[in-house]
């Protein structure tokens, strides 16, 4: 397996290093100016289209898949289906259609819309879940919705709902509530259903008590609650509330030690000083001191441990989301890109702060902490091969919005370090298609399908080698596709930063 650094040189060839040379002229398509949504448009209202002769994963060789008013009307062998006169037919011979598209089960996006948005379905991720919610997701949600903007469904989150004082200050351009009693937390869980959101996001540093209540809250308001972990509260209490789902490995790692009650007293001990200036200084305050914990729960890891609180959680339904993105570009510094075709999709000002972040996040770190940390991060792939074999439902998520993850294309990097933790090629598919579909809820006969010029059952990697996709019932063949890619690269190019709000990445993996 590739390292991250080699994958994304690699990507250059099937991805962005090929696009802007392969695209046509800039008349061909509507212009994009910055800050401004990239529109749907394309085939005939109401009209059938018709995917011809193509591979359908869980299906079989040579189907026909025909689509009409956003639905997939009828999947089956290519002789067996008429196509209805008048219908869009697109022969698909020696092509593989991935039913529903890809699902990026965790994302955070704050920057343009002329950008963000479309790079999901462009890189056939046609549903993400929102993991920090605010009023923005929910006006592009609307937008996708009308045809007017070209983005993917949208599952959003609550606000953060953290402890005090919470590791994010209010300086990043989205809001913390921050609960400190029971009161407090169902009054935050309220609120949070008041404003539309389709879930409760929990956090690192709430307490035991407020936690308990916004789980009790959220039942009671007919809301899922999801996220992290808190820092002080046992994991399989959290999976025994109906905890949806767990984001990142800390908390597991924590757990899976023989001395857990010793690890849960030395993080009771981590401290944020609230006189820290901003979100990033506490990150790192809190980071360091994390990982000397996390060093002591690994170095006392009990197999038999693990297993009994992994059957838990597969029994109570528990989902996992590793993210493995996120710990790999934090903890295998040594294999970040300095650059790669994928940053051309996205601002300079946006991609600018990355190096800066992570110098300060690993600043101090000795040679002996640096082995250390590449030694939690192989830990980390061994629990999700464990969680795999106690039958956990993993799902896919990268964090993106954190730095060197770049919306649309880190997913395809995500089922890659899957891969490499040792989930055969089925269930790393799953992780980003079914699983989170049924998660969501997503319908079933929905508008949405990749198809792809290889099998990806046989190399996950060939979810890169992207020929088209249908999003919400519009097929974008190859030519818009990479046509409306040219626009995104240039609409991040043109695109100044905003004069309010946080400009630096988000970073999530508490």
């Amino acid at each position: 397996m590739p390292t991250r650094r080699e994958a994304l040189a690699a990507s250059a060839a099937l991805t962005g290093g090929a696009l802007l040379s392969a695209a046509p002229a800039a008349t061909a398509v509507p212009r994009v100016a910055p800050g401004r949504a990239t529109a749907v448009s394309g085939q005939r209202p109401g009209g059938t289209i018709a995917l011809t002769h193509a591979t359908v994963l869980g299906a079989g060789p040579d189907r026909t898949v025909l689509i009409r008013d956003g639905r997939i009307t009828r999947t089956g062998r290519s002789a067996e289906v008429p196509i209805p006169r008048g219908a869009t037919t697109y022969d698909l011979t020696g092509k593989y259609i991935v039913p529903g598209g890809l699902v990026e089960a965790h994302v955070h996006n704050d920057g343009p819309e002329s950008v963000l948005p479309p790079l999901f379905p462009l890189n056939g991720v046609t549903a993400v879940r929102e993991m920090w919610g605010g009023p923005v997701h929910h006006a592009w949600r609307d937008k996708v919705r009308a045809g007017t903007l070209l983005g993917p469904r949208w599952v959003i989150a609550s606000s953060i709902l953290d402890g005090g004082p919470s590791i994010w200050a209010n300086d990043t351009g989205q809001r913390i509530v921050e609960v400190t009693d029971a009161r407090s937390a169902r009054r935050a869980v309220r609120e949070a259903k008041a404003s539309g959101a389709d879930f409760v996001k929990v956090y690192s540093r709430l307490t035991p008590e407020a936690y308990e209540a916004i789980a009790d809250e959220s039942a009671r308001q007919g809301l899922r609650h999801a996220g992290h972990c808190p820092d002080t509260l046992p994991i399989a209490r959290a999976s025994d509330t109906g905890q949806q789902s767990i984001e990142h490995l800390h908390a597991l790692l924590l757990a899976t030690s023989a001395r857990e009650p010793e690890i849960r007293r030395a993080m009771a001990k981590v401290r944020i000083d609230p006189a820290l200036g901003s979100s990033f200084e506490r990150y790192a305050s809190w980071f360091r001191q994390v990982h000397a914990v996390e060093w002591q729960a690994m170095r006392t890891y009990d197999i038999g441990r693990t297993r009994a609180l992994f059957d838990r959680l597969a029994a109570n339904g528990t989902r996992v989301v590793p993210t493995l993105t996120v710990h790999h570009s934090l903890e295998r510094t040594d294999e970040l890109p300095t650059n790669s075709p994928e940053f051309t999709y996205l601002p300079a000002w946006m991609t600018a702060y990355w190096p800066t972040i992570w110098a300060g996040l690993t600043a101090g770190r000795t040679a002996r902490d640096t082995a250390r940390i590449h030694q939690l991060y192989e830990h980390r792939l061994r629990l999700v091969a464990e969680l795999h074999r106690a039958g956990v439902r993993l799902l896919a998520g990268t964090d993106t919005g954190t730095g060197y993850a770049v919306p649309g294309f880190s997913l395809h990097h995500e089922l890659e370090l899957l891969s490499e933790a040792g989930l055969p090629t089925r269930d790393v598919l799953r992780a980003a298609t079914t699983a989170p579909a049924r998660m969501l809820g997503l319908p079933a006969d929905r508008a949405d399908l990749l198809v792809l010029d290889a099998d990806p059952r046989t190399d996950i990697r060939h979810t890169r080698r992207i020929d088209s996709a249908l999003v919400a019932g519009r097929y974008l063949d190859r030519a818009e596709r990479l046509r409306l890619l040219a626009d995104v690269a240039r609409a991040a190019a043109a695109s100044e930063p905003p004069t309010t709000g946080a400009a630096a990445p988000h970073l999530c993996a508490h």
